[in-house]
């Protein structure tokens, strides 16, 4: 009897994920309160890239690192492979753009934000460099692990391309 009621109820759960909820009437308070907390959490996310667009833009690599997770234990995967560290990150962000010509207008369009877990999100989007006075624009993708440390959301993982 015990499996039977375990089963229906798993079953339930899965239709309720499966097909959504339409209205907040209908939603059992456990999923309204997982959606409001993504809200917030999304609208925070594309808070914190916007201040990274707006600090690169002026030229501010230290700020444009903020978002970053600062530790040693930073990933970031680019065209050269896997780099393992908030100062080396930077270091290579300051020896690929050594001024501001170089940086040019950065933009992010954020493609999908996925809540994975209460304390992980994924960003995937496109990036787009132009570079007026070098007479180029470079783009890419990324896929951005963001995670909850110490009370704050970090890029943890950044792999672009």
């Amino acid at each position: 009897m015990k499996i039977v009621v375990v089963l229906k109820t798993l079953a339930l759960a899965t239709l309720l994920g499966c097909n959504g909820v339409n209205s907040s009437e209908d939603a059992p308070p456990v999923l309204l309160k997982k959606r409001v907390d993504f809200q917030q959490f999304e609208s925070l996310i594309e808070q914190k890239m916007n201040s990274q667009e707006d600090a690169w833009n002026r030229g501010d690599l230290e700020g444009f690192m903020n978002g970053y997770w600062h530790s040693d234990s930073l990933k970031f995967i680019g065209k050269s492979g896997l780099t393992y560290g908030w100062d080396t990150t930077l270091a290579n962000y300051k020896k690929s753009y050594p001024d501001t010509d170089a940086m040019g207008r950065l933009t992010f369009d954020n493609l999908s934000i996925e809540m994975i877990d209460s304390d992980v999100i994924l960003v995937i989007g496109k990036w787009m460099l132009a570079r007026n006075t070098l007479g180029d624009t470079l783009q890419g993708h990324y896929s951005l692990n963001w995670q909850k440390k110490d009370g704050d959301w970090v890029i943890v993982v950044d792999h672009s391309s």
